[in-house]
């Protein structure tokens, strides 16, 4: 099943080093309860825990979120962040989200919007995203983020690319454009 990433803005302002992974509730009715249904260890295997009624998983190298996110608050709650899967980079199609977005190289991001920062460095970062324990860093200046869906473009080399439209956009406009109205 492909879960959509919408089209919108925002401005990133945090850095969550070793964040849990609170749950939202439509994982735990289609995943997470199926899956305790299955295996009364569920949640212990998957290093989640109960949390006031919702279900999170711990921070750790496991964390679907992986050892870093980065927020750019917005009603949709999406958000850039680490995977334990980094093999998943590798396919030639890779819609596996839940509609957030899965950074290649996290650790680089943090070190690029951190670096005129005198309290972070190399070592730090790595220390605050292998820690165990949720730190959030708020930005001293937040970064626009533009999250785009684009299934043609022209590349700098002036060669036009497409890619498969795995939402079914182009079929949606397509329909919007040349149909047939009847007056």
């Amino acid at each position: 099943m492909v879960h959509n990433t919408v089209i919108f803005n925002g401005n990133l302002k945090y850095i969550v080093f070793s964040p849990y992974w609170n749950v939202p509730p439509s994982i735990i009715k289609k995943e997470i309860v199926p899956g305790m249904r299955r295996n009364k260890n569920y949640l212990a295997n998957h290093n989640m825990e109960w949390n006031n009624g919702a279900v999170r998983q711990k921070p750790g190298p496991g964390n679907s979120l992986g050892l870093v996110k980065f927020l750019f608050p917005n009603s949709y709650n999406i958000y850039f962040h680490d995977t334990p899967s980094k093999n998943l980079f590798n396919e030639n199609k890779r819609a596996f989200s839940h509609g957030c977005i899965r950074l290649g190289e996290p650790k680089k991001l943090a070190e690029h919007l951190l670096r005129n920062d005198p309290n972070w460095n190399d070592a730090s970062i790595t220390k605050a995203m292998k820690s165990g324990k949720e730190k959030y860093v708020t930005l001293k200046q937040t970064v626009p983020v533009f999250i785009g869906y684009f299934t043609a473009w022209v590349d700098r080399d002036g060669k036009l690319n497409f890619r498969d439209d795995i939402y079914g956009h182009d079929k949606e406009m397509a329909e919007h454009l040349f149909s047939t109205s009847k007056k």
